[in-house]
This record gives structure tokens, C-alpha cells and sequence, in this order.
């Protein structure tokens, strides 16, 4: 009995061996292994399009990665988002520290990849740029560029208008504030009638900063902030020019003209105000269109709102746009062999006419690159912001872009306490002549070393 228990217990294990066997033989006839087939490479993009104002341009950008992977079936892209500050001022600085970014990502132009490319962490993009006939493409790659090489792309360009509610200004007999005077002028009509001068919204910090750097470019000079960037001897932010600026910031934080709580206010807050009347002014770049064609908005505000540039100290005072080209893409220099074509061929099909033509369209966002465009497709205030861009005879970068990034978070910092009421004008300036100073110092003694 127990050797036929035995036998039986041999003769089945033979049989499962068997269609063990034959089920691995049809599935390799089934699916055999190719010997040629491509490599699988997993690709790590990190972007920060999660505000409200960015759905559009998320949803535009997410398509081609999808689109990207079908046409790749061995490429898998890990598409993430994070919030901007947290990326710029803390998660890209450390990986770049250690040499850890991730394969891809979006980041800003100028100051800010200066120590990445002394670092040699961004790969250099000038063959790429060359081999597929790109350079001639982009309306300014200067803010990309060190040594007459590439290190990352623009994706879009940007401005920063002063949007206004032309109704309520209609309404209180307000003109359209050509100088500092008839701004100051309209801020107090405002207040007296219960409005908002400005809605702002400086929960991220740098909304206030363009505040500043328009008052300081309008009492002072391009020459100036540029002098300062490359450290000039005997160049400081303490200046009469800067100081009249400063203090014409804190005398409207004393007016109370950006409402209660502006370091505690979203910028979709901030927005909501000024899209439903409580506001009648609001300083923030062009990115920020799509919120007034949002669902929140009133169906007939576009019309309302007229684009002009921030106001100049005289009548006959200089009218120059704050912007530039500097949201863009940078790759790793880590990346090689595979995973660099790979990511050099999503990189292309980010820069087609396709897409900055959409950019446009869908994103209401200004195309890096030279295409044609129908602005009335835009909405009338897209279309009133390019006329005055191209009416403006001159451009300034925003000073949080060409700043080194140890004296920008200064920048920021003592504008945010300004606004709060903790400093005044002088000592904002003091302590940002302390923190430039601090920076040249370490810059020269390692580049001494």
C-alpha cells in the first residue's frame, strides 16, 4: 500500500513537471523574448504647475507626456508636481548640493542656475539646440546661457501688468494713472468710496516683490540693480533712489492700500477680490489671466479690466515692463547613455509649434518661441497685454530673477516685513546690503580658492 502510495505520488509530480513545461514553452512561443528590444528607463520630472492658474497649462503638458509614452512603450515619465517655493528655495537646491535633482524639471532662468552651472548640475543643451535648428527659434535665450552655452530652455515668457477695473474707475471719474502722483492720487478716491486700492495676495512671498521692484526701477535705473548683480565695489542697496522707493511701499502699507492681512492672502484670493469688484487694482503677472475667464469670475469681468503699465514717477518718466523669458526646463547632468536620448526626445516634443501655439490658446501664456498667433482668439485682456508689451520700448528682468538666490530670499523677506509693518524702509535696506555683502565676500574667497 504505501509503495503504490509512493508511486502515485512520483506519477503526479511527473505530470505537473510536464505541463509546467508545456505551459513555459507556448508562452514563450506566445511572447518570445526579443533580444533587441529596447531598455526600460524610467524618467523623473518634477514641475510646479499646481496653482489654480496653471490647470491649463498641467493639462497641455500632461497630454504630451502621455502621448510622449505611447509612442515610447519603454519609457515610463513619473510626472510630479510640487509647490514652486518648496522646489525652487528648498527640494532643488539640496539635490543640486548632493547631486540628486531629478532627470527633469521646471525652474527659472538667470540668478537662479548660475551656482548650477559653476556646480556643472545642468546639462548642457547648446548640441541639442544646434542639432535641431532651435537657436533662431526662441525670442531670448540669453537668461539660459553662460560662456555662450545653453543650460536650459524658455517654455513661455512673461509680463507684469497692472490690471485695473476701468468700470470702477469710470465710475469715480478716475483717469488711467500714467504717473506715481495719479496713482497716489486714485488710491485715495478709492479708499474714500470703501475699495481696495490693490488686491494682493503675498502668501508666497514674491507677489510684494513686484511691487518693489517697480518702484525701485521707476526712482532708479536699470544700470543700477545691474551694478549691484555684479557686485560693483562701492555699489549698495542703501541709495537715495531706493530708499524713495522703499518708502513710498511703506507709506501704502501705512494707507493699509492692499487690504487686511495681504502676507496671509492667496493669490486666488486675492484675484477673487478684484474679480468681484471689492478691488480695483491688481500687480501680478500675465499667468494670471486664466483666473479672470475662471468659473469664479463674473461671465462679463474681461471686459472690464484694462492693461496698462506701471505708472512712472513723471509724465514723461519711462514706462518699461517688468518680464523676460524665464520659466523654462533644465535637464540633469547626471543623465547618460539611454535615459539622455530619451530625455532629450521628450524635451523635443516640448518645443513644437504645436505646443506654443497652445500655450497660447489654452494657457493664455506668452510663447517663447517666434509663432503666429490670432490675439483675438485670446480675450480682450490677453490682447490689450500683448499691445502693451510691444508698446513698451523697454524690459526689465524681475529683480527676484536676477538677484543671487542668498540675497533674493533678503529681497523677499524684508519686502514681506514691510508689508507687514514689522520694518522700515532704511533698515529693509540695511539688511539687504548686509546680505549682499555677505555673498560677494563668500563668492570672491571661493572663487580665490
Amino acid at each position: 500500500m504505501r509503495r503504490f502510495m509512493s508511486w502515485g505520488w512520483m506519477v503526479l509530480y511527473i505530470i505537473v513537471l510536464i505541463v509546467t513545461v508545456m505551459l513555459i514553452t507556448v508562452r514563450e512561443e506566445e511572447d518570445p523574448i526579443d533580444e533587441g528590444s529596447p531598455e526600460k528607463i524610467t524618467l523623473t520630472f518634477r514641475h510646479f504647475w499646481i496653482k489654480e492658474h496653471d490647470r491649463p497649462i498641467l493639462a497641455l503638458f500632461e497630454e504630451v507626456v502621455h502621448d510622449y509614452q505611447e509612442s515610447h512603450p519603454n519609457v515610463k515619465v513619473n510626472f510630479d508636481g510640487m509647490d514652486q517655493t518648496t522646489h525652487r528655495e528648498q527640494k532643488l537646491k539640496s539635490e543640486m548640493v548632493i547631486g540628486t535633482p531629478p532627470d527633469m524639471f521646471v525652474l527659472f532662468g538667470g540668478a537662479e542656475i548660475e551656482p548650477y552651472i559653476r556646480a556643472n548640475r545642468l546639462m548642457d543643451l547648446t548640441n541639442f539646440v544646434m542639432d535641431h535648428n532651435l537657436k533662431n527659434q526662441f525670442k531670448d535665450l540669453s537668461l539660459w546661457m553662460a560662456n555662450e552655452r545653453v543650460y536650459g530652455l524658455p517654455i513661455e515668457g512673461n509680463a507684469e501688468p497692472l490690471y485695473v477695473n476701468a468700470e470702477i474707475f469710470k465710475e469715480l471719474g478716475l483717469p488711467m494713472p500714467r504717473t506715481l502722483t495719479q496713482l497716489n492720487e486714485a488710491v485715495l478716491v478709492l479708499k474714500q468710496h470703501g475699495y481696495i486700492p490693490f488686491a494682493l495676495g503675498n502668501e508666497e512671498r514674491w507677489p510684494a516683490g513686484i511691487f518693489a521692484h517697480y518702484l525701485m526701477d521707476r526712482f532708479s535705473n536699470p544700470d543700477l540693480i545691474n551694478m549691484l548683480v555684479q557686485g560693483e565695489e562701492g555699489i549698495g542697496f542703501h541709495n537715495k533712489e531706493y530708499l524713495q522707493a522703499f518708502e513710498q511701499l511703506e507709506s501704502w502699507v501705512n494707507e493699509e492700500v492692499f487690504g487686511p492681512s495681504p502676507n496671509k492672502l492667496s493669490t486666488e484670493e486675492a484675484v477673487h477680490l478684484f474679480t468681484h469688484g471689492k478691488a480695483a487694482m491688481y500687480l501680478n503677472g500675465n499667468w494670471d489671466i486664466t483666473l479672470f475667464h475662471n468659473e469664479d469670475a463674473p461671465p462679463d469681468f474681461q471686459n472690464k479690466v484694462s492693461v496698462i503699465p506701471f505708472p512712472s514717477v513723471y509724465a514723461e518718466g519711462k514706462q518699461s515692463m517688468a518680464g523676460g523669458y524665464t520659466i523654462g526646463i533644465g535637464l540633469s547632468s547626471n543623465l547618460t547613455d539611454a535615459k539622455k536620448e530619451a530625455a532629450l526626445e521628450l524635451m523635443q516634443a516640448f518645443y513644437t509649434e504645436e505646443v506654443q501655439t497652445r500655450i497660447v490658446y489654452e494657457g493664455l501664456r506668452i510663447p517663447s518661441m517666434w509663432i503666429k498667433f490670432d490675439s483675438e482668439k485670446t480675450g480682450p485682456i490677453f490682447t490689450q497685454m500683448i499691445a502693451v508689451m510691444e508698446e513698451s520700448q523697454t524690459s526689465f528682468v524681475p529683480y527676484d530673477n536676477v538677484l543671487s538666490p542668498e540675497v533674493k530670499r533678503s529681497f523677499l523677506r524684508v519686502i514681506e516685513e514691510i508689508i507687514d509693518g514689522k520694518i522700515k524702509a532704511k533698515e529693509a535696506l540695511d539688511q539687504l546690503d548686509a546680505s549682499s555683502v555677505q555673498y560677494w565676500s563668500l563668492r570672491k574667497n571661493s572663487i580665490g580658492n
